[in-house]
């Protein structure tokens, strides 16, 4: 049969406006659309879109997230709530053999607030430019591992047929951005997780700038301290000893040539930021109240300040302590202050909470192995400047290393324009299932 070139015209217009041709090219059309939205990076994407900020972060949607795509891969979750409205999600991969200790991979849920007018782009709105960088508040800090422990899983299950020897539990907890005493302290101190028989657990660390991947075995201890100086009120002209203003303002120079020593070590490169001791102001409180602000013309009785300091696991609290009293707050001067440790300093046996990354840790030698077997190199072990949910597990004396698998990566977390690059996030995901197939299959002793 022969068609001129007319009703060859008629027969492709017919086609195309069939009713039926365009039911099946939309079907064909939209399912090409869900397998193109389907996937790794657009999973993440979805996970970052959840508002888990504070201090309204929102956690049930974020477990309901997490357990529908642990259950997708047929994962147990289980959620606790040892804190009303402070979630957590434990998920599940049961090993060959549930008799030999556990891994534990753990992920924070909430992050840090964020400013939207000081962003490129909304900071929940998880955009991805044409250079492949992903902007979203959690980006890195630490929605990245969340999702990239299910990636690998999903991987190592679907990909590869692979089946773990130990047990592989994944904990998804609340409140880590605030200290963690209502989310992982809770967990760590809880039958539940008695019943996890964890033998060595992975938490969040920091992305690296260059292509080694870092580690960490130890965090810096957390310690508020308030100072506080009375003083004679007086009018604001005058000039007079030992006013509030005057005694604090002195105790803080004191204290700032501390903090300059301890960081002209950092400069000198003889010690690393989070190896020294770090006493840094936070805020400053004094001043009579007036309708406009302050009474301009009135010297107070009393002012205070506040400082966040940062102690490395070797430091001597007591020593600390010591030094506050005589030289940086001392009675004598009409001076007070408050040292309140956030969390665990030492151990059940009252050891620093390190983690040893030697031979007389069997885990590390596993660890290792399995970054260099996916490609990867490990920089020197790090102590952590800032503290993370592993000083819970390290306190219960469970060894614990921090690390999130980004190399190439400025350091964004807590900044505004925080991204992580979706090649990167993709390359973490191929990291972690080397490191899980190697810590699951180990079969040999978990202390030297």
């Amino acid at each position: 049969m022969k068609f001129n070139s007319k009703a060859l015209t008629v027969l492709l217009i017919f086609s195309l406006y069939n009713p039926t041709t365009l039911q099946l090219q939309n079907h064909q059309n939209h399912q090409q659309q869900e397998q193109e939205e389907d996937n790794p990076i657009t999973r993440f994407q979805n996970y970052l879109r959840i508002k888990t900020a504070h201090p309204t972060p929102d956690y049930p949607s974020a477990i309901s997230y997490l357990t529908s795509q642990a259950q997708s891969i047929g994962l147990k979750t289980l959620t606790l709530e040892f804190v009303p409205s402070k979630p957590l999600l434990l998920v599940t991969w049961e090993g060959s053999n549930p008799s030999l200790p556990s891994i534990l991979l753990n992920s924070h849920i909430d992050s840090v607030p964020a400013e939207p007018s000081k962003w490129i782009y909304p900071p929940f709105s998880a955009t991805k430019t044409s250079d492949g960088k992903i902007y979203a508040r959690g980006s890195q800090d630490d929605k990245c591992i969340a999702m990239q422990y299910l990636e690998a899983i999903r991987n190592l299950k679907f990909s590869h047929n692979f089946k773990p020897i130990r047990t592989i539990h994944i904990s998804y907890v609340p409140d880590e951005e605030i200290g963690g005493f209502n989310g992982a302290a809770k967990l760590a101190a809880s039958e539940e997780f008695k019943d996890l028989n964890v033998g060595f657990m992975l938490d969040e660390g920091q992305a690296s700038t260059n292509e080694k991947f870092r580690v960490f075995y130890a965090d810096r201890s957390p310690w508020w301290l308030i100072i506080k100086a009375l003083g004679m009120p007086g009018h604001g002209s005058r000039m007079f000893d030992n006013s509030a203003m005057e005694i604090l303002m002195k105790s803080v120079e004191v204290m700032t040539r501390y903090r300059e020593k301890q960081f002209d070590l950092v400069k000198a490169g003889l010690a690393m930021n989070s190896e020294v001791i770090s006493v840094n102001p936070v805020y400053l409180k004094a001043g009579t109240p007036s309708p406009s602000g302050f009474v301009m013309n009135m010297q107070p009785s009393e002012a205070e300040a506040g400082f966040d300091v940062r102690l490395p696991p070797l430091a001597d609290p007591d020593l600390l302590e010591k030094r506050i009293a005589d030289e940086w707050a001392p009675h004598y001067k009409n001076m007070t202050f408050q040292l309140s440790p956030k969390g665990p300093s030492r151990d059940h046996m009252g050891r620093p909470l390190m983690t040893a990354t030697n031979d007389s840790n069997p885990w590390w030698g596993v660890f290792e192995k399995a970054i260099v077997a996916a490609g990867g190199t490990l920089s020197k072990p790090e102590i952590l400047a800032s503290t993370t949910d592993a000083r819970y597990m390290r306190q219960l004396g469970i060894p614990t290393l921090g690390f999130s698998p980004m190399t190439n990566t400025p350091i964004l977390l807590h900044e505004h324009n925080e991204f992580l690059k979706d090649t990167v996030f993709l390359n973490g995901i191929n990291i972690y299932e080397s490191v899980i197939r190697s810590l699951s299959s180990f079969e040999g002793r978990d202390t030297a």
